[in-house]
């Protein structure tokens, strides 16, 4: 089913089903709540090491359900990300290769998919997937989220920390003001959750925390917050040597962090209190991460572990409390995952891969590396295996060229003994051997995912 059809079928639905609650069946499949941030670093979780204790709910849940050590993001920018969420596919296929494009109109969808299993969906937060000089979404451009829907196309244009203004279902405007941005996603989330219904739901709730603000190319913490942390905090090591820009926002960075974990504490909360927790799987993750303008001059969009390395954690029937999967993974597996611990078919056009087998301790035939797409800053690729990191760009491409058929190598890094990311070892005489077996992998990745068969040309200093 495309999106034409489906919108064809499903314009004429007036809302969320109303019943009276009824304690969840063994027999009825299981809630879905995707908790999705944006920019948040991995290493902002206690339980991925940070020591200052920013998210203990996040911290108590990842102990109730699997924890991914090492998982990734599969292209560093908001947009093309999210596509990958929505679809399962490269940003590459879906066409979503960079900010300010659209899914294409016979894209088909995880609100799709599980829409035509019988539940209900809902969209809150940042979307980021239409275009135009608007943020209200058209019907057209929300990829399948045609009954639950309070969004702004970019949040961070339409609103501030502290008011603004998302959309409803029908293009209404929802307002908050005097209130912090992640308190006024919450509260839609619980609306959408309070509502009474006979049938599962999948909600996906996109904060635009702990993002900056891009008026003020600024973190903003809730008031207060960033004083908590301004004298002694933690700074991450992979910073640490760099100058760029944490010196002076990381409390802000980190009083957000701290917000964002109270207010899913909320949505917990909410769920035990309906008696739907234990029903329902919920993920927290992100599109990126955050490198404080230490690998380049903005924050993302660099194959580092600071932009690419993400939280990731799943709670809920089908998977083990307590388990944590140390395999590479990437979150353009999230959506084939999603779909196999429903019950839900997963399309064979989706490029990831359940990670069902990996959640069970079965690791026999997974390929434990992660291919990475990169654009906007540079064009380029990159390999994350198990002990290396092995990127390429393009430095002539032109800003709109999705791919390319010669790249130049331009960082290679042993994961193993610099794990921070501080020496490049591309072009090095006693890595060339390395450098050519990575080369292959790449090569083959770049073509098995419908790009061109592209030549790299080795790197021929020391970089």
């Amino acid at each position: 089913m495309n999106r034409r059809e489906f919108l064809g079928t499903a314009a004429a639905a007036s809302g969320l089903a109303i019943s009276q609650p009824t304690p969840a069946q063994p027999s009825r499949p299981p809630n879905v709540l995707v908790f999705f941030t944006d920019q948040q670093r991995w290493d902002t979780l206690g339980v991925y090491g940070n020591p200052m204790g920013l998210t203990p709910n996040m911290d108590k849940f990842a102990a109730e359900g699997v924890r991914f050590e090492y998982a990734f993001t599969p292209q560093p920018v908001c947009a093309p990300t999210r596509s990958s969420m929505q679809t399962g596919k490269y940003p590459t296929t879906t066409g979503v290769v960079r900010n300010g494009l659209v899914l294409k109109d016979d894209e088909t969808t995880l609100p799709m998919l599980f829409s035509r299993r019988g539940y209900e969906t809902g969209y809150i937060g940042k979307w980021h997937l239409s275009t135009g000089d608007s943020d209200i979404v058209p019907l057209a451009r929300r990829g399948g989220y045609d009954q639950f829907w309070v969004a702004a196309n970019a949040l961070e244009h339409s609103s501030v920390p502290m008011e603004g203004k998302m959309w409803d279902r029908n293009n209404q405007p929802v307002e908050f003001k005097d209130q912090y941005r992640v308190d006024a996603l919450t509260d839609q989330t619980l609306a959408f959750l309070s509502q009474k219904r006979d049938k599962p739901f999948f909600l996906f709730v996109s904060h635009l925390e702990p993002h900056f603000q891009n008026s003020t190319n600024t973190f903003i913490a809730p008031k207060g917050y960033a004083d908590r942390y301004k004298n002694n905090f933690y700074i991450p090591p992979d910073l640490a040597p760099f100058r760029g820009d944490w010196r002076s926002q990381l409390p802000d960075y980190y009083g957000i962090i701290a917000r964002i974990d109270e207010q899913f504490g909320r949505i917990v909360s909410q769920l035990k209190a309906q008696n739907q927790l234990d029903n329902t799987i919920i993920v927290i993750t992100t599109d990126h991460g955050c490198h404080f303008r230490t690998r380049n001059a903005e924050y993302k969009r660099s194959c580092h572990e600071s932009s690419t390395r993400i939280p990731f954690l799943i709670r809920g029937p089908g998977f083990e409390p307590g388990r944590t999967v140390t395999s590479l993974v990437s979150t353009i597996d999230l959506p084939a995952t999603l779909l196999e611990a429903t019950g839900t078919p997963v399309p064979a056009a989706m490029q990831g891969k359940s990670l069902m087998n990996l959640v069970r301790g079965k690791t026999d035939g997974w390929r434990n590396e992660v291919y990475i797409q990169m654009r906007e800053e540079a064009l380029g690729r990159a390999l994350r295996t198990e002990q290396w990191k092995y990127c390429v760009f393009d430095p002539a491409a032109t800003p709109r060229q999705p791919w390319s058929e010669h790249y130049q190598e331009r960082h290679l890094y042993d994961l193993r003994s610099d794990p921070n990311e501080l020496v490049n070892l591309a072009g090095r005489a006693d890595t060339k051997d390395i450098a050519a077996r990575l080369r292959e992998k790449l090569i083959a990745r770049i073509v098995e995912n419908g790009e061109p068969r592209p030549t790299i040309t080795p790197a021929r200093w020391y970089a």
